[in-house]
């Protein structure tokens, strides 16, 4: 069989980190929004630093520790998964090793290979190292890096609050006439980026990811600004 080149032999790494990638623009951008909606909520209730900056810090925190424990608990179900599935691929290798050394060539071949070189290539692979063959063709799962639920986290983690982080500070950093108008001014902006940048990341077209993205956050700090200055205004 032809040898990978650098670039394929590495593209699993490569789709794996553009993936994380991803996921912290994502995690970011739902900081960007829930943070911001919350503090501009607040803000058309009161014009009291203190309780603009204890509802941010608020959202922030249960945000972000509500992001990192569902992360953890998803890849985690997705990381037993993949063991179970390596688990059951080792029983089978041990007790009918003829059986999936043609399974192995039949789906080498179904991906183009002829016959004779489908079952060359098992053996080949099967001699090597035969759970990792089919661990890859197979299942798809590289045994050597599983995915690992700490990881994501942190990484969660971390996105949601650095998009968090944005909004807050807005808020309470200017004076109150400015709050509202650089609350909304960065988060728009901030918002732009993180949709230009998933669309990029995705192989989209940017202009729509980036209107959908502004539009959504426009909305819920409208609707939430709406909402705190009603309650302001029945004197809740």
């Amino acid at each position: 069989m032809t040898q990978p080149t650098d670039d394929e032999a590495h593209g699993g790494t490569l789709g794996g980190r553009l993936n994380w990638l991803r996921a912290a623009v994502l995690g970011a951008n739902d900081g960007i929004v829930s943070t911001a909606g919350l503090v501009v909520g607040v803000a058309g209730a009161t014009d009291d630093r203190s309780a603009l900056l204890t509802a941010g810090l608020a959202g922030l925190l249960a945000g972000s520790m509500s992001m990192a424990a569902g992360e953890y608990v998803s890849v985690s179900t997705q990381r037993d998964s993949e063991r179970a599935a390596l688990a059951a691929e080792r029983r089978q290798l041990r007790e009918r090793p003829e059986a999936e050394l043609r399974e192995l060539a039949q789906m080498l071949e179904r991906r183009g290979l002829s016959q004779d070189v489908a079952l060359e290539a098992a053996v080949q692979l099967t001699e090597r190292d035969a759970l990792r063959a089919h661990a890859r063709v197979e299942l798809g799962i590289d045994p050597d890096d599983l995915t690992n639920p700490w990881h994501a986290a942190w990484a969660s983690f971390l996105a949601f609050t650095a998009g968090a982080l944005l909004p807050l500070l807005a808020i309470v950093l200017p004076a109150a006439e400015w709050r509202l108008a650089v609350t909304v001014a960065s988060v728009l902006a901030a918002l732009a980026l993180t949709g230009f940048s998933s669309a990029r990341l995705g192989a989209a077209a940017p202009p729509r990811a980036v209107l959908r993205n502004v539009a959504g956050g426009a909305l819920a700090m409208g609707v939430t600004y709406a909402a705190g200055s009603l309650l302001d205004a029945a004197g809740a």
